[in-house]
């Protein structure tokens, strides 16, 4: 389900997001199957953005870190914010920005220094890698905070 650019070199070109913008919202609560539920609601806006299926391997790569980023964002809310209130979509043309919403006002913290042979404490570090911007912002709707990423996709 790729294109090809024909006037360049043949390579596959990445579809864009919908260009004028797109929110999906998925409200939650507690943490049993939450990770999952989330996963799939991110999936589901892959495929009808035209991401998914595809038989390009550079857009599948893509398509699976940003499915890892969720899983790691929404863990990290499990498992020390008392699980995500909701999880927000915005695509906008070559972006996509995800924000996963809790109750706990505390900013997540990197385990430094990081310990690869370990158990945990992988979260972050693996957002840092494959995210092209995240933070955290305070919720202006309440007690808590939106821990968020921000992914660019490659220009076609």
């Amino acid at each position: 389900m790729s294109a090809t650019d024909s006037r360049t070199t043949g390579r596959p070109v990445l579809p864009s997001l919908p260009a004028h913008g797109q929110v999906r919202r998925l409200a939650l609560t507690g943490t049993a199957g939450v990770v999952g539920r989330c996963r799939d609601h991110t999936r589901q806006a892959l495929l009808d953005w035209g991401w998914l299926p595809t038989d390009d391997p550079d857009q599948q790569a893509r398509a699976d870190d940003i499915l890892l980023l969720v899983s790691e964002l929404v863990t990290n809310a499990c498992r020390h914010a008392n699980g995500p209130d909701q999880l927000i979509l915005h695509a906008t043309g070559r972006q996509l920005r995800i924000d996963v919403l809790d109750g706990v006002a505390a900013p997540p913290q990197r385990r430094v220094p990081h310990r690869p042979g370990q158990p945990g404490g992988h979260g972050l570090h693996t957002v840092a890698l494959l995210a092209s911007r995240w933070g955290t912002t305070a919720r202006s709707d309440g007690p808590g905070k939106s821990v968020w990423i921000e992914i660019d996709l490659p220009a076609g």
